[in-house]
């Protein structure tokens, strides 16, 4: 017994001595003799993804990338093999590159084997199709079809501020986030499946919004820190969320069984803008089946980032009253009604509420960290491949490299006192500042894989905040609540980037998820009669 109890001993030891003579030489190499060794960056994050993925488990990495690229400069190693930079260049050579698709991360999210959407589809060719089918429900020709329906939606959003303005019943603060994301989510879902999930009104759906957020943390920490798939965290996740997950799927089920039940045009939503393409081969392939699984990614790519960049914008509204009145005034003088409002030339005529939104999503961008990319793996293969340039750096193969999208709106080469909320920087008149910042603005991504949505989230964030301002003058609401979402000064607060009361607080799940702004509404006159 004593000899078996040493001999497992003796193995044990050997066994932990070669683990550590592993670690020992991986880590010396991934430090002094990797291609990217030259590069600065944290000394963790220059031998493990553990950096990355332990403030991905904070949702605070877009803050940390922002804060060593001061210390390490424009361009900074931020993984074993990944490259963070901070320039409109590299933007522009990353995410506007044939040569460039999505990092072998993203499969990363893949929930079925085999099974993509266009958010996982790093084959360059089955995204092309995803995206052309998928644009159809973003078109002109959609948008307008389908705006009346967001209205009635915007409609409902509007009710339960007159609510809670005290109309009806005594007065009651309103914290943004919640009501932003009850519509957005609304919207999502009429527009994917024609379903009325009604979570601006009930609760019986209102569970999906914390599954979105669980969901996007997940995916975002695995993305991050790969090494938590290895160890099959997910199954672990998957055993403790049965109960949510069966709830999910039986949602999905009846949303989808009741849209198969139903004519093909009986709704102005994604299946009855595809209908004709899919199941035919002019989907390049893409089946009923599968159409769900993309309708299925409306939720977090159109619900979640319009509804941040409401709350953001209500937030820096709220605390910025020029810019509120200013607004406030453009909208009430171009405008004689509030039916009045809806896409057309009047709406786009409104340059300062453009400019409002734009700057909003400048500073609270609802994608706030970096996109990883990688070469495609045939070019990397080709020995007289001309070189893979980022910003003036030769990128060796098996390199991720991304712009940190809250970094680079953050830039004070591009954006002069980036931490000002001023809608104004947008309609001066100098050309050469217009055209540097847009270069550095990327809320909605850039080039192919750039958001296919952009068009029908301006609409609606338009929309919401004109009729907002229309029927509602609004305030933060009194003494602590006031200050829900606002950074808090304080020095570790300063150190970790949440010590701006100015600045709306992102956590970074990949999309965002945040709290507040909670405000005070009050009615303007006689005009909530038109709600009614």
């Amino acid at each position: 017994m004593a000899s078996w109890s040493g001999g497992l001993v003796m193995v044990v030891g050997y066994g932990s001595l070669l683990v550590v003579s592993y670690l020992s030489l991986l880590f010396t190499y991934r430090a002094r003799f990797h291609p990217l060794s030259k590069y600065s960056g944290p000394s963790i994050a220059k031998v493990s993804d553990v950096y990355g993925g332990f403030y991905a488990l904070l949702m605070r990495l877009h803050l940390v990338t922002y804060r060593d690229h001061i210390r390490y400069g424009p361009v900074m190693r931020h993984g074993p093999n990944k490259l963070v930079f901070n320039s409109a260049a590299a933007l522009q050579d990353i995410y506007n590159n044939d040569r460039v698709t999505k990092s072998h991360v993203y499969l990363l999210t893949v929930n079925s084997p085999g099974v993509y959407s266009i958010f996982n589809a790093i084959d360059k060719h089955q995204h092309r199709i995803r995206r052309k089918l998928i644009g159809q429900a973003v078109t002109e020709r959609s948008m307008r079809a389908f705006e009346p329906t967001m209205t009635s939606q915007i409609n409902i959003f509007l009710k339960r501020l007159l609510i809670c303005s005290g109309a009806r019943s005594p007065p009651q603060p309103v914290n943004m986030t919640d009501i932003c994301k009850r519509l957005g989510i609304d919207i999502v879902g009429l527009l994917a499946f024609g379903y009325r999930l009604n979570t601006q009104t009930r609760a019986k759906y209102q569970f999906i919004l914390k599954g979105l957020k669980a969901g996007n943390y997940k995916s975002n920490s695995f993305m991050q820190f790969p090494l938590l798939k290895k160890l099959r965290i997910d199954s672990l996740l998957h055993v403790l969320s049965v109960a949510q997950r069966t709830r999910y799927m039986s949602m999905m089920e009846t949303m989808i069984s009741s849209r198969l039940a139903q004519e093909t045009h009986a709704h102005n939503d994604l299946y009855s803008f595809v209908a004709h393409d899919i199941d035919t081969g002019g989907g390049g392939g893409i089946r009923v089946g599968q159409l769900w699984t993309e309708a299925l990614f409306f939720f977090p790519a159109g619900g979640d980032t319009t509804s941040t960049a409401l709350s953001a914008m209500f937030f820096y509204l709220s605390r910025n009253p020029d810019v509120y009145k200013k607004l406030a005034d453009e909208i009430r003088s171009i405008f004689t009604s509030g039916i009045d409002i809806q896409g057309g030339p009047r709406l786009s005529s409104c340059r300062y509420l453009r400019a409002c939104i734009d700057e909003t999503l400048r500073m609270s961008p609802p994608v706030p960290g970096t996109l990883w990319r990688e070469l495609i793996s045939e070019e990397a293969s080709k020995q007289n491949a001309a070189p893979f340039l980022v910003d003036g750096h030769v990128i060796s193969p098996g390199t991720q490299v991304g712009v940190n999208i809250y970094t680079l709106h953050h830039n004070p080469e591009y954006f002069p006192d980036p931490f000002v909320f001023s809608p104004e920087r947008w309609l001066v008149n100098d050309e050469k500042q217009l055209k540097s910042m847009n270069s550095a603005f990327a809320a909605f991504s850039f080039g192919a894989r750039g958001c296919a949505g952009k068009a029908m989230a301006y609409l609606e964030m338009s929309l919401v905040v004109a009729k907002t301002l229309w029927y509602f003058d609004f305030e933060m609401a009194d003494g602590e609540l006031g200050a829900t979402g606002a950074g808090v000064p304080g020095p570790r607060n300063l150190r970790i980037g949440r010590g701006r009361p100015e600045e709306f607080q992102l956590y970074d799940i990949f999309s965002s998820t945040h709290d507040g702004p909670v405000l005070k509404f009050a009615c303007r006159g006689e005009l909530g009669k038109e709600l009614d």
